[in-house]
């Protein structure tokens, strides 16, 4: 049954990480693990534990009754009851996230840098 329940939940995972446009480690960031241990957890290899399990309903914005496939998936991801309960910022698309991800790697130098060309940039357009 574990197993069962372990690819149910997987698969569904997968479904609303797709249907949101992230990917897998745009979800294991938000959840607070290791990308590696979320595709465990989407190919049914590992369930997550329950406080994992929320911060997933959350990234996802989907119920956990979905997500455990108790549930079929109803409306959009707006009319999700999980919806008003995400945190400010995970909205951010993809592209935002994963550019985030790399400048957490640069140095104050960099970062400066970084700046300085994002502001031409803006001036510019």
């Amino acid at each position: 049954m574990e197993k069962r329940l372990a690819t149910t939940v997987g698969e569904a995972s997968r479904m609303a990480r797709m249907r949101a446009g992230l990917t897998q480690a745009d979800v294991a960031e938000k959840i607070g693990v290791a990308t590696e241990v979320y595709g465990r957890m989407e190919r049914g290899k590992m369930l997550p534990s329950v406080p994992t399990l929320l911060r997933l309903c959350v990234a996802l914005r989907s119920g956990p009754d979905e997500l455990m496939g108790l549930a079929p998936r109803n409306g959009s991801p707006e009319e999700s009851p999980w919806a008003d309960e995400v945190p400010e910022g995970l909205d951010d698309t993809p592209e935002m996230r994963r550019l985030l991800r790399s400048l957490r790697r640069l140095k104050r130098p960099q970062i400066k840098l970084m700046h300085l060309v994002a502001t031409a940039i803006i001036a510019g357009a």
